[in-house]
């Protein structure tokens, strides 16, 4: 049957070909017959209503005066009232149509009509057929069929129903369970219906609130079927049960035991007809039965956890983590009952959940004041109660509750350490002068507490190592905000009164020792790194006597040439001051002061700010009585003007994110020509002394120019000799790691000249250092010179030292850390050597050396192979060696508590000789490496690794405990106090111990990897384990990036970042997720421009991972940790400038100013991002009273000159 019945004639006169058929226009379920009588029967029903009634013609007027019209509607229901207007025209006025042949005659109107006109004549039944197609004339040329058929009703017409359509029963598949497996068929309202429509019925995505709160109430349950698990029964089943048959079927188990046998015989019934068979109705449920389940369940379960929360406060009021557990709590209710508040439009949507998310911080703050006034004297939750009045109080009445609160806990240093990140980070009240005076109010107070002069208040263990904290961050912070003078001076004030103290004033309390303080520091004396310094205590021993120190007349240095500040004048303005700025920084970081041997005075000073006065740093001084604080010291003072010297005593430095700025921390590489080495300075990622520059700007290296390194050589000719021989070793070492880390610096610019007269003099400060006689037998040195002579190509000089320095210590062998560490240093770079020569890995010298090391005797490197025999017994040496070190470090912690009290510095000594395990273990796994395989070394670092991270999880577990307990118990004696300093400095050194055996442990796999062919899976094992264990390695982060980036997918480094960021609070996880994810997206930049001839494309096309990085940036920038790192800020705004999106990363300046605006990095970046706005920026630090070194009138007055 043709598809179009009006030509069905046509198709009878053509040809009967096959071939020429058109079958994919013929309609095979279609019959003309039942189309034409129907067609027939409308016809002639029309033409009786035709000659019934007249013709009328309805408009749109004559429609629209019968109702009254609405007086405005928005025109996005216009459609609508046109389709109603049609609607209402075909069921109001049918009977009364116009006989036009276009209008359309619907079967639902005809059968209305039937009804009510009188019944013709009955038709007998039959079969419909065509006019056309009847072969001879019949009688009846009509038959009725009395099926019905619904599809007429539907489709309201005819010609419509030659398209089969039909609607679906139901809307969703047989056999799923409607609450957690319902899939909807319906088909999609109209977008005029979904936005004017009603919102209830309408379709959510996977995003919606609903959903969202579906995920959040239960975990949904699996759609595929699940087979059953192994079982002991003897029947087991013969299908495959759906998700959820368990459950039901144990329901009607319980059911039939709590019911009468007579109510369920056969146990048909459900539980809810059972019930009311005996009469019970079930028990009431909050809101309607039926409607969204997950979510009633999900608010019961909620509410029954909040009623949970408020019976155990009332019980137990005093319990303070529980309150803040409950405060925390409100976050979940916040994220379930925030997603209700979502509307419809985009505006009302963003009111009412900010007006939602005031109501939640009021609550918690109502939560935090009830749980204040039960607990009064708990600092964590002021401070809580403080963070969340934050957000809703104003700057003044903040300060002021901040001022009241460290008034009634003196005592407490972190709560004083909040105090001071409050004033150091909030804008409003922000200045450098008022934070520097909190800064001293802080220490001073502590100070009180620590004398016993502050009565009312006891001193808490641990204050005076938070103090010498307090102090150290107090210069980070001047040296961030430019002042760096002061900083200097405050180092130079503490070390003059903590070494050289008279001993007249050592009894006294700390103002009285500070003001005795006071005459020396203003008489003009030469102080601390100064050139004829000589100290507090022989000033005032000469004073006493009755005298002043003269200085001794010396012959005048020859001034140097001062280079000319602006290096091009044709430079715009803004480069012009930074280059003079950075200048300056890097030359006038020594405070000024007056010469008296060429008269000068005070008035002589060009720049007033380079002068330091008492008030500056008086109120900062502390006293320090403990020899391992003063270390500490000592060696902050060396870190502070760049020398290497925070990871000698515990491993690889961690700094708090409010200290890093510098991009180092992020851009160290492994050397390729020193792969197992590379890793012995890494840098912390803070800029020393005199680097103060913009993000990406070039600074110097090493170095601080001729006045600093003679400030730094007089600082250590003068603090060497008082103190002790172990911590004097220290500080030797920390020189001479200082200049080989100017000789790495050269080595990497490849300067040939300046790298040769920079090996000049290290290696004569290094002979010097060796020559004194405590350092002769300090294997750290002669390692360090022999590592330094390697840098500068003097193999065979290398080798000698070694084999000099093995030749002292070669006695002891094993036993001897120092001895481990320098074997190995000397194994692992005749290997580097080895493989850069021959190309393949040369074990013959590194495998002699380690065996004469394991047998006790004089190590030396031998290209002949050692004997089967000595590397047998080498190998049962180091098992031994290995187990009986980790065992000595297992010994019961009492033991060891023990030892100390007896004889505190023995034990002292002899704890941290068994902690230095990481030479006998790299010794050990670098021996297994080259006699066996690198799955033997893998398992000897496997083996240690384990052993001692489970010892630092139990230690440090117990230091949490120990600390807690001590905080609240206020009159906890000084003895255990004093008791709980080594155990701390103990778990700090293991964890630096673990730290670098894991980078050990990475590099020597990382080395394997790329000699020869071996799977990645064990180094990438390798570093998610010791990454989840210590999160803060730069070195381990550095290594996993670089290992992830050779991969085209980037799923897995992600869920491992994200996994790794939720357990910890630190940003340096953060920081290593932002760069990978920025190297990736250079990497695809740069693989969408070579398929293009020209040097760049005009506009790349957009790949997701922009948005990804500020997903990054914006989700750690909104932790308390995140917000107060200056490098996060910096790396944000030039990364939105590189998109060039300059107005938002002008805007996340400001942002940044909210947070950190102590940072002088930060404005230096916008004046180069930003130069048109150069007096604007520099206005804004003279308000805030930073280290302003050159102002525009003087630039300008330079510029005319």
């Amino acid at each position: 049957m043709a598809l179009f019945p009006a030509f069905a004639g046509e198709s009878s006169t053509k040809v009967d070909d096959s071939s020429k058929e058109l079958d994919w226009l013929t309609n095979r379920s279609f019959r003309s017959d039942d189309a034409v009588s129907l067609h027939q029967r409308a016809l002639s029903k029309t033409t009786e209503i035709r000659g019934t009634d007249e013709p009328r013609r309805f408009s749109s007027e004559d429609y629209a005066d019968e109702g009254p019209t609405p007086k405005k509607k928005k025109k996005t229901k216009e459609k609508k009232r046109k389709k109603k207007r049609k609607h209402k025209k075909r069921s109001n006025h049918s009977s009364g149509n116009s006989g036009s042949d276009s209008d359309t005659i619907y079967p639902s109107d005809l059968k209305k009509e039937q009804k009510a006109s009188p019944q013709p004549p009955p038709v007998a039944e039959g079969r419909f057929s065509w006019l056309d197609d009847l072969q001879s004339p019949t009688d009846q040329l009509f038959c009725l069929n009395r099926k019905p058929d619904p599809a007429n009703w539907q489709y309201k017409s005819l010609y419509r129903g030659d398209i089969a359509r039909y609607r679906r029963k139901g809307s969703s598949s047989l056999g799923l369970d409607r609450r957690t497996q319902e899939v909807s068929w319906a088909e999609s309202e109209p977008n005029q219906k979904q936005k004017g429509g009603d919102k209830k019925k309408r379709t959510e995505r996977y995003f919606s609130s609903a959903n969202r709160q579906l995920l959040r109430a239960e975990t949904p349950a699996s759609v595929l079927p699940r087979a059953p698990e192994a079982s002991n029964s003897p029947n087991p089943l013969s299908f495959i049960p759906l998700a959820g048959w368990e459950e039901e079927k144990l329901e009607k188990a319980e059911t039939r035991r709590g019911e009468a046998p007579w109510v369920n015989p056969l146990g048909v019934y459900d539980a809810s007809t059972a019930l009311w068979l005996q009469g019970k109705g079930q028990p009431e449920q909050g809101g309607a039965i039926g409607q969204e389940p997950p979510k009633e369940e999900g608010a019961t379960l909620l509410s029954g956890k909040t009623e949970d929360f408020n019976r155990r406060l009332r019980e137990e009021p005093s319990d303070t983590q529980l309150w803040l557990d409950f405060i925390k709590y409100q976050d979940e209710l916040n994220a379930y009952g925030g997603e209700s508040q979502l509307g419809a439009g985009e505006s009302e949507a963003g009111h009412r959940t900010s007006s939602f998310v005031r109501a939640t911080l009021e609550k918690k703050l109502c939560i935090a004041e009830r749980a204040v006034a039960a607990n009064p004297s708990c600092v964590a939750l002021q401070l809580e109660r403080l963070r969340l009045c934050r957000e809703m109080w104003e700057p003044v009445a903040l300060a002021k509750e901040w001022k009241k609160l460290v008034f009634l806990h003196p005592n407490s240093a972190p709560l004083w350490r909040q105090y001071l990140l409050f004033t150091q980070s909030h804008y409003s009240c922000f200045s450098v002068s008022k934070v520097s005076a909190a800064y001293g109010k802080c220490l001073s107070t502590l100070s009180a507490v620590q004398d016993g002069s502050m009565v009312s208040h006891p001193a808490l263990p641990g204050t005076e190592e938070e103090m010498l904290d307090i102090f150290l961050q107090q210069c980070h912070f001047l040296r961030q905000a430019g002042q760096s003078e002061k900083a200097v001076c405050l180092f130079q004030a503490l070390l003059d009164f903590t070494f050289y103290k008279p001993d007249s004033v050592k009894d006294l309390t700390t103002r009285q020792q500070v003001e005795f303080f006071e005459p020396f520091w203003d008489s003009g004396e030469p102080r601390v790194g100064e050139s004829g310094a000589r100290g507090w205590k022989a000033w005032m021993l000469q004073q006493e006597r009755g005298g002043w120190l003269q200085p001794n007349p010396e012959e005048e240095d020859e001034e140097e040439e001062e280079e000319e500040e602006m290096k091009d004048k044709t430079w715009p303005k803004w480069r012009i001051w930074l280059d003079v700025e950075s200048s300056r920084e890097a030359a006038h970081w020594l405070p000024w002061r007056p010469d008296k041997a060429k008269g000068q005075t005070v008035e002589d000073c060009e720049d007033p700010d380079r002068q330091v006065l008492f008030d500056d740093v008086g109120p900062s001084l502390i006293r320090l009585g403990a020899p391992e604080l003063r270390l500490h010291l000592l060696l902050s003072f060396l870190h502070f003007l760049g020398v290497p010297a925070d990871g000698v005593l515990s491993g690889i430095p961690s700094w708090p994110s409010l200290l890093l700025e510098d991009l180092s921390l992020l851009q160290w590489t492994p050397e390729p020509l020193c792969p197992l080495t590379s890793h012995d300075l890494p840098d912390p990622g803070l800029s020393p002394v005199g680097h103060m520059t913009t993000l990406q700007g070039a600074r110097k290296w090493a170095g601080l120019g001729r006045q600093g390194e003679e400030f730094l050589t007089n600082a250590l000719h003068m603090l060497l000799p008082l103190v002790s021989d172990p911590h004097r070793a220290v500080l030797s070492l920390a020189w001479i790691q200082y200049e080989k880390l100017k000789v790495l610096r050269c080595l990497e610019a490849g300067n040939k000249k300046r790298l040769r007269s920079q090996g000049k003099s290290s290696k004569r400060v290094a002979k010097r250092l060796l020559k004194e006689p405590d350092n002769r037998a300090s294997l750290g040195l002669w390692r360090e010179y022999a590592h330094l002579e390697w840098l500068l190509g003097n193999h065979d000089d290398a080798r000698k030292v070694f084999s000099t320095a093995t030749g002292m210590g070669g006695a002891k062998g094993l036993e001897n850390p120092a001895l481990c560490e320098l074997c190995l240093l000397w194994a692992q770079l005749e290997v580097e050597e080895g493989q850069r020569a021959q190309g393949q890995t040369s074990s013959a010298p590194a495998v002699c050396l380690l065996s004469g090391l394991a047998e006790g005797t004089s190590s030396s490197s031998s290209s002949q192979d050692p004997s089967p025999v000595s590397v047998l017994k080498a190998r049962r040496s180091y098992e031994q060696a290995l187990l009986a070190g980790l065992s000595a470090l297992e010994e019961p912690h009492q033991e060891r508590a023990q030892g100390q009290a007896g004889q505190p510095a023995r034990a002292k000594g002899l704890m941290g000789a068994r902690l230095r395990l990481r030479g006998l273990v790299g010794c050990y796994a670098l021996f297994q490496y080259l006699t066996v395989s690198i799955q033997a070394a893998n398992a000897v670092y496997g083996q240690a690794r384990d052993r001692l991270e489970g010892l630092h999880r139990r230690l440090a577990s117990g230091e949490a405990g120990q600390a807690h307990q001590a905080s609240s118990d206020a009159n906890q004696t000084s003895n255990n106090a004093n008791r709980a300093i080594p155990d701390a400095s103990f778990v700090r050194g293991l964890a630096g111990e673990c730290e670098h055996l894991a980078v050990q442990q990475a590099l020597l796999l990382r080395y394997h990897t790329s000699s020869s062919v071996f799977p990645l899976s064990a180094l990438r094992q390798t570093l998610t384990s010791a990454l989840t264990a210590w999160p803060t390695s730069s070195p381990l982060w550095t290594i996993y990036t670089q290992l992830e980036s050779r991969y085209h997918s980037a799923g897995r480094a992600r869920r491992f970042f994200h996994s790794v960021i939720r357990g910890t609070a630190s940003v340096v996880p953060h920081l290593f997720a932002i760069v990978a994810e920025q190297h990736r997206k250079q990497l695809v930049n740069a693989a969408q421009r070579s398929g293009f001839h020209c040097d760049a494309m005009p506009a790349l096309p957009e790949n997701g991972l922009s948005n990804r990085i500020r997903g990054l940036f914006d989700r750690v920038l909104a932790t308390e940790q995140g917000a107060c790192c200056p490098l996060l800020w910096r790396m944000y705004m030039h990364f939105l400038v590189s998109e060039g999106n300059v107005d938002k990363a002008r805007g996340i300046f400001y942002k940044a100013l909210q947070d950190i605006p102590w940072a002088k990095g930060v404005y230096m970046d916008a004046v180069q991002l930003f130069p048109e706005r150069l007096q604007e920026y520099l206005d804004l630090m003279a308000e805030k009273e930073l280290r302003l070194r050159l102002p525009l009138e003087e630039l300008d007055i330079l510029l005319e000159d």
